[in-house]
C-alpha cells in the first residue's frame, strides 16, 4: 500500500476552453468529469494567473517564513477565534494517529470587521485576517492573489457544473461571497531521521470544494491511486493542481472522488506551496445534486449547509 511508482500521469486541462464555444465548454466539461470520477486531481493551465504574481507571493512566503519564531508567533493564529495568521511547525495533524506535520503555515480568509453581523455571532471561519506588522508588501500580494484566485474558482465552478449536466450557471448562488482560505505553507527538509511515518503533510483528503494549489520546482507532491499506490504529481510550469474535497464527493452522491494525498519532501530543500481553498457561500445548503441520484442511486448523504460541514471537518482534524 505504501508503495510509490512513478509520476502520477495527471490530465492537464486547458481552463482557455471555458472562454470558447459551447462545443468548446462540453469538452472542458467532459475531461473534468473524467479527471473527477478517477483520482479528483488533475492540473490546469490557461488560468489567467500572472507569473509575476504567484512569484511576489511566493517571495513574500520565503521572506515570513525566514523571520525569527517570536515575529511568526506575533500573528499565532491560535491566539484569536477567526481561524487567521502563523500556524507553527507541526501544530497540524492530517493523518490519524501518525506524527504531526513537518510543516509551518500562514492563514489568510475574507477580511471582516470585527463589528460585520456575521462575526458578532460568531460564524465559524468569518473574522478579520491578521498581518505582520511593518509587510504592507506581504499584505497587498496575498489579497491580490486572493482576488484573483476566487474569480478562477468560479470559472472552474462553471466547468464542474457542465461536467454533471447542469447549467452553466447552476452554481451561481454557491459562489456569491465565497469562503475562501488561502495558505501559504513552508516544508523544511524531511529530518534525515524521521519518526515513524512522520512527513511533510499527511495522508488526507481536503474538506471542501476546490482546492488550487501552486507548487514550487521541489515537488513532494504525491497521491493515492485506487490501489493504493502513491504516486507523485510533479510541479508543471504554468500550472496549478486541483483537487475536489469533501463536499464535491457529498454533492455527487460519491460519484465524483475526494482522493487521499500527501507531501514528503525528501529534497534535503526547504519547499513552499500555497493552495487555495474555495469553500462557497457560507449558508449554500449542500444536498445531491439532481444528476447524481436515482431510484437505484438514492442520496447516501442527509443536506448540510457549507458551514456545517466545514466546522465538522475542523473539529475532526484539531480536536
Amino acid at each position: 500500500m505504501g508503495e510509490i511508482r512513478g509520476d502520477a500521469g495527471l490530465p492537464v486541462l486547458d481552463m482557455r476552453l471555458l472562454d470558447g464555444d459551447m462545443a468548446a465548454r462540453a469538452a472542458f466539461g467532459q475531461a473534468l468529469r473524467a479527471a473527477c470520477v478517477g483520482t479528483g486531481f488533475f492540473y490546469v493551465s490557461g488560468h489567467g494567473v500572472a507569473p509575476g504574481l504567484i512569484g511576489r507571493v511566493l517571495e513574500e512566503a520565503r521572506d515570513f517564513f525566514a523571520l525569527a519564531e517570536a515575529e511568526k508567533l506575533a500573528v499565532d493564529l491560535r491566539a484569536n477565534r477567526f481561524n487567521r495568521g502563523y500556524e507553527p511547525l507541526r501544530a497540524q495533524t492530517l493523518e490519524a494517529g501518525m506524527p504531526p506535520d513537518v510543516k509551518e503555515g500562514f492563514y489568510m480568509g475574507q477580511d471582516l470587521a470585527l463589528d460585520d453581523p456575521r462575526v458578532v455571532a460568531r460564524r465559524f471561519n468569518h473574522g478579520p485576517n491578521f498581518w505582520p506588522e511593518g509587510r504592507a508588501g506581504f499584505r497587498a500580494a496575498l489579497e491580490e492573489y486572493a482576488a484573483v484566485m476566487t474569480a478562477a474558482s468560479v470559472r472552474l465552478m462553471h466547468g464542474l457544473a457542465l461536467s454533471l449536466d447542469l447549467d452553466w450557471d447552476h452554481f451561481d448562488r454557491f459562489c456569491d461571497d465565497p469562503l475562501f482560505i488561502l495558505r501559504l505553507l513552508h516544508y523544511p527538509p524531511q529530518p534525515g531521521n524521521p519518526l515513524p511515518g512522520e512527513k511533510g503533510c499527511g495522508a488526507h483528503t481536503d474538506w471542501g470544494t476546490l482546492t488550487l494549489l501552486y507548487q514550487d520546482e521541489v515537488g513532494g507532491l504525491q497521491v493515492q491511486d485506487r490501489s493504493g499506490r502513491w504516486l507523485d504529481a510533479p510541479p508543471k510550469p504554468g500550472t496549478f493542481v486541483v483537487n475536489i474535497g469533501d463536499m464535491v464527493a457529498r454533492w455527487t452522491n460519491d460519484l465524483y472522488r475526494s482522493n487521499l494525498h500527501r507531501v514528503v519532501n525528501r529534497s534535503g530543500r526547504d519547499r513552499y506551496s500555497i493552495p487555495f481553498f474555495f469553500e462557497g457561500n457560507a449558508e449554500y445548503p449542500i444536498a445531491c445534486l439532481p444528476t447524481c441520484s436515482g431510484a437505484d442511486n438514492p442520496p447516501r448523504y442527509a443536506p448540510v449547509s457549507v458551514t456545517d460541514h466545514l466546522l465538522e471537518m475542523y473539529r475532526r482534524t484539531y480536536a
